[in-house]
Parts: C-alpha cells; sequence; structure tokens
C-alpha cells in the first residue's frame, strides 16, 4: 500500500510539474499560427532551435540555425532588444528554448503553432549532388 501512495505521489508531482511547464510557457511566448508568424518574422530574429541535419533538410528562408542543443553556448548571437521568432518540428523544442531565453532577459518570445512541419511557405533545402 505504500508503494501506492509513493507512486500516486510521484504521479501528482510529474502532473504538476508539466502544468507548471505548460502555463509558464503560456505566459512568456506567444504562439502565431502561420499567417502571423509570417506577417513579423522578416523584422525579427528567425531562429530554427532544430539540429543541423534536420535545418539542411528544409528549413524557412532566412532563418538561422541555433539547435537548441547549442542555445547556452551561442546565445549571444542573438539581441535581447529585438524579437525573437522560433521554430523547431513540431513546437515542443521551441517552447524550451523560449524558457532558456527568458531566463536570460528576452521578452519578446514568439514560435509558431505546429512547428516547421505545419508550414506551408516557402523554404530552402541544401542542395545535394549525386556523384
Amino acid at each position: 500500500m505504500e508503494a501506492l501512495y509513493t507512486l500516486l505521489i510521484l504521479l501528482g508531482a510529474i502532473i504538476a510539474f508539466s502544468l507548471y511547464n505548460y502555463f509558464h510557457q503560456k505566459k512568456i511566448l506567444k504562439t502565431l499560427k502561420e499567417d502571423e508568424f509570417r506577417a513579423g518574422y522578416r523584422k525579427a530574429q528567425l531562429i530554427d532551435v532544430r539540429e543541423p541535419n534536420e535545418f539542411e533538410g528544409g528549413h524557412i528562408l532566412g532563418a538561422r540555425n541555433i539547435p537548441i542543443s547549442q542555445l547556452k553556448t551561442r546565445m549571444k548571437e542573438i539581441r535581447p532588444d529585438q524579437p525573437v521568432y522560433l521554430y523547431c518540428q513540431s513546437g515542443l523544442r521551441s517552447g524550451r528554448a523560449a524558457q532558456t531565453l527568458y531566463r536570460k532577459g528576452y521578452r519578446e518570445l514568439y514560435h509558431l503553432e505546429g512547428g516547421f512541419k505545419k508550414w506551408s511557405g516557402r523554404i530552402k533545402k541544401k542542395k545535394t549532388y549525386n556523384s
């Protein structure tokens, strides 16, 4: 019976942490539909937080690749005084990236609802050559 209580407490803690993260992210990060994202990203810093191989497979025209795994060491490449538009494949990593940036003083944070997989605009792919 004690194991059941421990399991329930652990499950409750996980749910509470998840809810906190969800609502905190909603507070610091504005989620934009594709048309809203498209209307503003050219006047902002457009950051793709996916890994380089994903970026090379196709990315939004004009985006810079700063993978979430490198964000803390490359943060100085992103200006805190300008809006930051983030995206990843589905929206999860861009949310985590926004939390990291927010802790360092960035306040104008936006991300693409549904991520790159929902993007229907122009993209750029790295050219591959067949030998």
